[in-house]
């Protein structure tokens, strides 16, 4: 990996300084939640408790992690509070930045803000509870914003779960209502003018109703829960 730091990291987070040389023009950034009891997946939890919320998302974060891992972009991963150096993100594939602003929406612009201040002509951020996403569906919408502006993959719930650019745009992260069936609608009024494709629509993973058919996901239920047997 093309790495620049000028001393020895003193804690994991001081990884977020590091300065990396791009070795694409592309460049993928995945927001991530540090797994910890409580603070992930709380609308799931409501039904299913806090541990197994904590081990669907620790699930998905593998899943995310083995979709990504073999991808010919540049992949930064933005954590949401501090920055673990030695997880299922391996540092030698995946780079570590920490996520900066008061809300989702100004987390989201000042990580394209800093990556495309890197060089890159192609940025696409995604969570990290996508089940329904692939590896295919990201190469997919790198290929269309080589012809396009911006690149947006619809969820179900009227949010999105993939938004792509080829520079930075601050104005469709504001005002917006975050987790709300309006975030799509509302970003889509912001890009009237301009020239975007929307992927597939798929399912996220927020509540219980989006997992309870899913087999994957039966071993992490309460027994009352469990409708495979």
């Amino acid at each position: 990996m093309a790495l620049l730091t000028s001393k020895e990291t003193a804690s994991d987070n001081e990884m977020a300084k590091d300065f990396y040389f791009p070795t694409s023009k592309r460049a993928l950034i995945i927001f991530t939640k540090n797994p910890e009891l409580g603070k992930v997946k709380t609308r799931l939890a409501k039904t299913v408790g806090d541990q197994n919320a904590l081990e669907i998302y620790k699930f998905l974060l593998k899943h995310t992690m083995e979709i990504t891992k073999n991808l010919k972009v540049d992949k930064y991963v933005f954590y949401s509070e501090n920055i673990y150096k030695d997880d299922i993100w391996n540092s030698e594939i995946f780079r570590k930045k920490l996520q900066s602003g008061s809300d989702l929406g100004e987390r989201m612009s000042n990580a394209f803000s800093e990556i495309f201040s890197m060089g890159y002509e192609i940025a696409i951020i995604i969570g990290s509870d996508m089940m329904d996403l692939q590896s295919q569906d990201l190469k997919t919408a790198f290929d269309t914003l080589q012809n396009h502006r911006y690149v947006i993959g619809p969820a179900k719930d009227g949010g999105y779960y993939l938004m792509g650019m080829k520079e930075p745009n601050p104005n469709i992260f504001r005002d917006k209502k975050w987790s709300s069936d309006t975030v799509l609608s509302d970003t889509l009024n912001d890009l009237t003018q301009e020239d975007y494709i929307l992927l597939e629509e798929k399912n996220d993973i927020d509540h219980y109703e989006d997992l309870e058919n899913e087999e994957a996901f039966q071993k992490y239920l309460p027994s009352h829960l469990n409708n495979i047997q």
